[in-house]
């Protein structure tokens, strides 16, 4: 039998390896690549997320895809709140549209727990959305890339 692909960093996490983690998924989610950020998560993953509940790869796949059918220009933030052992609690904003240009800052926390191979298995998020004006929009940068290292935190945001 194959041995599962690793996703380094790996457990235990440090504060640095947390904050790695925590980028790259930023990095994979700001692509809107569906395919791309199910490889992150075990074939098995479970997640809550709001009032969806989505189990494995392929149902990931299909629940992100129709998430960025709908939420467009998506632009996303994570932040690591606490980390130990195996788990990682991030909090996160994001900024998007609909499709008659109405413009939201979605923020949230998520409880990540991964397996030894450092793919995830649990993600249970919490997620609630403020409509905000165009002119109020925070995350400026080239949507085909991820987020500049330059461009500021959420705690610089004062978000």
């Amino acid at each position: 039998m194959n041995s599962p692909a690793q996703r380094p960093p790996l457990p235990p996490f440090t504060r640095e390896t947390a904050a790695m983690k925590a980028r790259a998924a930023e990095d994979a989610w700001n692509s809107c690549d569906p395919q791309r950020v199910s490889l992150a998560y075990t074939e098995d993953s479970r997640w809550r997320n709001r009032a969806d509940f989505v189990h494995g790869r392929a149902e990931i796949v299909a629940f992100l895809t129709r998430k960025w059918a709908r939420e467009l220009d998506y632009r996303l933030i994570k932040e690591v709140w606490a980390h130990e052992g195996n788990r990682i609690a991030v909090r996160f904003a994001y900024e998007w549209h609909d499709d008659s240009g109405s413009w939201f800052r979605s923020y949230g926390n998520e409880n990540w727990e991964f397996d030894e191979h450092g793919l995830m298995r649990l993600r249970h998020a919490s997620i609630n959305d403020l409509p905000i004006r165009e002119a109020d929009r925070k995350f400026h940068w080239d949507r085909s890339g991820p987020r500049p290292s330059d461009h500021p935190s959420l705690s610089e945001l004062g978000l």
